[in-house]
C-alpha cells in the first residue's frame, strides 16, 4: 500500500508543478493595475499572470511579481513591464521580460540559480540575457541603465555586440541611442536605485497572505457603493463589496483586504481618506 501510495504521488507531482501559474502578483504599493485584451483591472496579490499581460504603475507605486522557477520582478512607479514570453515546464523555464517604461529589479534566489531556464529583458532596444543574477535597471524617455548587482548578464543593443557584466556594480548606459563605456557606480547611488523599486514601509502597501482590512464606506443595500468601488478599480485600489452581519442586520461595505498589518491598514485608510468617495474608512478589529 505504501509502495502504490509512493508511486501516485510521484506520479502527481510533474502535474502539479506544471499547473502552477507562471506568474503571480505578490505585493502591491497601489495605485497599479493589470492590462489583458483591453481590459485594466487593478492587482491584488495573488493575481495568477499569463503571457501578453502588461503591468501598470502609477505614482509612488510598486510592484513584485513572482516567477514560478524562483526569481522575483519588481516594477517602481510609472512603469509599464509587459510579459511578451512565459513558457514554464520542468525541464526549461522560458520567459521574455519588455520594461517598456520605469525602473526595475530582477533577483533570483538561490534555488533557482540551479534551475534550467531561458530568461531575457528588453528595455527599449536593450536586451539583457540573463544567468544566476541580481540586477536593476531603469528605462525614461531615450536613456537606458542597467547595473548588475550580483552574478553575470550580457547586456546589447541591436546592432551592436553584447556587453558581458560579471562584477558587482558595473553598470551599461544607452543615451539617445547611444551606448557609453561599462563604468562602475558608487554603492550610495545604488542604493538610492534600489529604493525606487523597493515596497516602501507605511505606504499601505498588499502583500500575500496578508490579514488585515480597510473598510471603506458602508450602505444597507449594495447599490450604492458600487460607484465607489467601481471608481477605486479605475483609479488602481482592488476594493470589493462584501456582507457583514451585525446582529440582526445585514451591512455590505467596501473594502481593501490583504494587509500585512495594522500600520499598513491604517497608512492605506488616511491615503484614501477624502478621495474617490471614502469618507470615513476604519480599520476593522
Amino acid at each position: 500500500m505504501k509502495a502504490l501510495l509512493l508511486a501516485l504521488l510521484l506520479g502527481v507531482a510533474p502535474v502539479q508543478a506544471l499547473a502552477q501559474p507562471a506568474a503571480v502578483i505578490d505585493g502591491v504599493q497601489m495605485p497599479a493595475w493589470r492590462e489583458r485584451d483591453g481590459n485594466r483591472v487593478p492587482l491584488v496579490p495573488g493575481m495568477e499572470l499569463r503571457a501578453g499581460d502588461r503591468i501598470l504603475t502609477g505614482k509612488e507605486a510598486r510592484v513584485l511579481v513572482k516567477l514560478s522557477e524562483g526569481s522575483v520582478v519588481k516594477l517602481g512607479e510609472n512603469g509599464t513591464l509587459r510579459l511578451a514570453e512565459l513558457q514554464p515546464s520542468k525541464e526549461l523555464f522560458r520567459a521574455a521580460l519588455q520594461v517598456l517604461e520605469g525602473a526595475f529589479r530582477f533577483t533570483t534566489d538561490l534555488a533557482a540559480k540551479a534551475r534550467k531556464r531561458d530568461v531575457t529583458v528588453r528595455v527599449e532596444q536593450v536586451t539583457i540575457g540573463i544567468r544566476g543574477t541580481d540586477f536593476w535597471g531603469r528605462s525614461r524617455a531615450e536613456r537606458q541603465i542597467v547595473c548588475l548587482l550580483e552574478g553575470a548578464i550580457q547586456v546589447g543593443a541591436a546592432g551592436e555586440p553584447p556587453v558581458t557584466m560579471d562584477k558587482p556594480r558595473q553598470f551599461y548606459v544607452r543615451d539617445k541611442g547611444k551606448t557609453q563605456p561599462v563604468g562602475f557606480v558608487e554603492a550610495k547611488q545604488l542604493e538610492q536605485w534600489s529604493l525606487e523599486t523597493d515596497i516602501q514601509a507605511g505606504k499601505g502597501a498588499l502583500r500575500s497572505g496578508g490579514r488585515f482590512s480597510v473598510q471603506l464606506a458602508q450602505a444597507d443595500k449594495e447599490e450604492p457603493l458600487r460607484a465607489i468601488r467601481d471608481q477605486l478599480h479605475k483609479e488602481g485600489y482592488p476594493a470589493e463589496i462584501a456582507q457583514r452581519k451585525q446582529g440582526d442586520k445585514l451591512t455590505h461595505i467596501v473594502r481593501i483586504r490583504q494587509l500585512p498589518s495594522r500600520e499598513e491598514a491604517q497608512a492605506l485608510a488616511d491615503q484614501l481618506k477624502g478621495n474617490f468617495g471614502v469618507k470615513d474608512p476604519k480599520v476593522p478589529g
